[in-house]
């Protein structure tokens, strides 16, 4: 890899569905290319949906003890979620960058075991405090990165695009949370900085109002519980990311122009260990 600093950029499915946000942010990391190293990390929770539907497959959601909402990834939507991230998105994104003059090579996390993960026994619940245990979930924890292939493509010239799915222990694709993959990237990496990109402006502390502009590593468990949805999942994928060593992490807003530069300025939630 070069003397450039490396930033790991993560996406939200639903802001690659927007017209203008993968052509905003592909041409903010030209911009900034001269500057710094990037891998770009995505999921697709919106395209998958729309594509179960598509098909006539109702989409199968669980809450973890926790109130954590994840997709029920069954052997069906599996298929499906694989169909959907290796296909339009990554090619989209991939598409977005070589226009904006970004050398970018899309990949997925079971292409030369780019990462792999351990298949998750599920504990679901409901609203009466009963849990249930879900032992035909695809999902998976990332445990392992391949730091040799992406150093080797860095060094290369490339920008790697990658699809946040898992090579499983039986040799299976599993659905692994984007956040969360992409903290396991940025640590392995030694990133120093880690940007989950989302459709809001930051962590607000009474949303839509209160927009909290820096974090602390020991404010995000009370964060947390004042969280939900994807905004809980990015300060859990937070705390990871920091505890694997990289220096701050920001979560901002992926929809507005120049968002990278946006966030690197100051915009948005920056969280560091102290």
């Amino acid at each position: 890899m070069s003397s450039k600093p490396l930033i790991i950029i993560k996406i939200g499915g639903s802001i690659g569905t927007l017209a203008d946000a993968p052509a905003q942010l592909s041409q903010d990391i030209a911009a900034l290319s001269s500057k710094y190293e990037f891998i770009v990390v995505h999921g697709g929770a919106s395209q998958t949906t729309r594509l179960s539907e598509r098909l006539g497959i109702t989409p199968k959601f669980i809450t973890s003890p926790s109130g954590v909402k994840s997709r029920y990834t069954d052997a069906e939507a599996i298929k499906i979620f694989t169909m959907a991230l290796r296909g339009e998105i990554n090619a989209n994104l991939v598409l977005a960058l070589q226009s904006a003059g970004v050398n970018a090579i899309g990949l997925c996390g079971i292409d030369g075991k780019l990462l792999e993960a351990k298949q998750k026994t599920v504990i679901s619940a409901d609203g009466q405090g009963r849990q249930k245990i879900i032992r035909d979930d695809f999902t998976g924890k990332v445990e392992k990165v391949n730091v040799e292939l992406l150093g080797s493509l860095l060094s290369a010239g490339y920008a790697p695009v990658i699809a946040s799915l898992a090579l499983g222990e039986n040799n299976q694709p599993l659905n692994t949370d984007g956040d969360r993959a992409a903290a396991a990237i940025a640590s392995a990496l030694h990133a120093r900085r880690l940007i989950l990109m989302t459709d809001v402006d930051g962590y607000f502390e009474n949303f839509p109002s209160d927009l909290a502009s820096s974090l602390s590593r020991a404010d995000l468990p009370d964060c947390m519980k004042n969280a939900s949805g994807g905004m809980k999942r990015k300060l859990l994928a937070s705390g990871e990311a920091l505890d694997g060593g990289v220096s701050e992490v920001v979560i901002g807003n992926g929809t507005k122009e120049k968002p990278i530069s946006s966030a690197l300025a100051g915009a948005g939630t920056h969280i560091t260990k102290g």
